[in-house]
């Protein structure tokens, strides 16, 4: 891991960079002609931080609460977000033909997740059409829908701002009510979790798909299998476990048709891994629902994505490791073998993603007595995964309006850290220890 002492500084300014993005959209938005309703620093600052992040918790009703003006900011923050400040940075940087350094090919190959600086303004180019392809077509569809019960320039903004929010895994919408009232819109339904997928696989692997397209799924990168495996596996399995907890629930899907029970459970399944839409009331979930829903967000989707949580590669390699550890054999998985330095990796963001929500579901807890621990845990893990589905407030807004202030800041460290991984806060909060040239003793534990 000796690269960790060049990635603690690159993490350090990301971390930096954010904040002070968030900072910017805050004060921007609590601009006269950006809220209709008065609004604090710290909500405004929360909504900047939830939309950079792509988180989608809420505080203020993005529809109601906010002028055409601040709804453009908050769009804005999420498409920052979803490519990253660096990326937003260096393209300026390449329309003015300014040469780029080697501390900002860095800090861009650390936004997009990219192995090594081999081609990556290339990989960049490709990314920002795909973005901007998948964006287009996503907006042009949802347009479509939505102009037949609105007049066209409403429905217009209506879907180019849906569709960034979607592929962008940020659950931000702009109808007072969400998505409530098209939870049996099966166009609503799949123009959303489509997008949603397509961004929560990460920019390396849609590309990659893109250039394999016409071969077999063997040419496909270990990544890119891992990824596409566990997705998929990911998505019926929660689909399988709500559809079957919420089956006889009135409060959620217990009245309605078979096929609107699939399509409602699917889409809330989506949702759980990456992004913050909701065609349900949460707050009517079961606790058991609630639980798995915790333990999927953090999962969460693919890296160098638009999703959080600790990644589904991570999963992966921490199963496979324990498998191929009971049966005393080499890690490996589709003949490939994992790198000791991988495994180390993912343990630390497995114990580090456990211990980091832990501490602060507990604090929460105790700053908000009155409120059902569950539920905690679920806004918890919505927020450190910058997933955003929340059991809501009762109303419009998610949970995190009824917290106290300090439970907010709580949720606002959770989101930043959020958007640039628990490895990399981590390394970028922890100092590097000096090299010590001293060999202690080897300790026997019993396990």
């Amino acid at each position: 891991m000796k690269q960790f002492g060049l990635d603690r500084r690159t993490f350090k300014i990301l971390l930096i960079g954010y904040i002070i993005i968030a900072l910017i959209g805050a004060l921007l938005l609590l601009c006269d002609w950006a809220h209709t309703k008065s609004i604090s620093f710290l909500d405004a600052f929360f909504i900047s931080t939830s939309a950079v992040s792509m988180t989608g918790l809420v505080t203020k009703n993005i529809a109601t609460d906010f002028t055409v003006y601040g709804q453009i900011i908050i769009l804005a923050l999420i498409q920052i977000g979803g490519l990253g400040y660096v990326g937003i940075g260096l393209l300026v940087y390449i329309l003015i033909r300014k040469k780029v350094g080697f501390d900002g090919k860095n800090l861009l190959r650390e936004t997009l997740l990219y192995p090594s600086m081999d081609g990556l303004f290339k990989f960049f180019k490709k990314v920002l059409l795909f973005i901007l392809a998948i964006e287009l077509c996503g907006a042009i569809l949802l347009t479509l829908r939505f102009a037949l019960e609105m007049n066209f320039s409403k429905a217009l903004w209506f879907g180019l701002f849906h569709s960034i929010s979607a592929f962008n895994n940020a659950g931000f919408s702009i109808i007072k009510t969400g998505l409530m009232d098209y939870k049996h819109d099966l166009a609503i339904n799949f123009i959303i979790t489509t997008l949603i997928i397509i961004g929560g696989l990460g920019y390396f692997v849609l590309i990659e798909l893109y250039f394999f397209q016409k071969k077999r799924l063997q040419n496909l990168s270990l990544h890119a299998k891992i990824v596409i495996i566990a997705t998929v596996f990911l998505i019926l399995f929660s689909t399988f476990i709500i559809f079957t907890f919420e089956y006889s629930n009135t409060k959620t899907i217990g009245n309605f048709s078979f096929f609107d029970k699939l399509l409602a459970s699917y889409f809330t399944a989506i949702n759980y891994r990456t992004a913050g839409f909701s065609t349900l009331d949460l707050g009517g979930l079961r606790d058991a629902s609630l639980f798995f829903g915790s333990l999927f967000m953090v999962i969460g989707g693919a890296p160098g994505g638009t999703a959080g949580g600790m990644k589904v590669t991570t999963i992966v390699v921490l199963l496979v490791y324990a498998y191929w550890s009971i049966k005393n054999g080499r890690v490996r998985i589709f003949n490939y073998e994992i790198p000791q330095e991988t495994i180390n990796k993912a343990f630390i963001i497995a114990i580090g993603s456990a211990v980091y929500i832990i501490v602060c579901v507990i604090l929460l807890s105790l700053l908000n007595p009155d409120i059902r621990f569950i539920t905690l845990l679920f806004e918890t893990s919505s927020a450190f995964a910058t997933v955003g589905v929340s059991v809501g407030d009762g109303g419009s807004l998610s949970l995190s309006a009824l917290l106290n202030e300090p439970s907010k800041i709580i949720l606002i460290v959770l989101m930043i850290s959020g958007r640039i991984g628990v490895f990399a806060f981590l390394l970028s909060v922890f100092n590097k220890d000096k090299t010590m040239y001293i060999k202690y003793p080897e300790g026997r534990i019993n396990l």
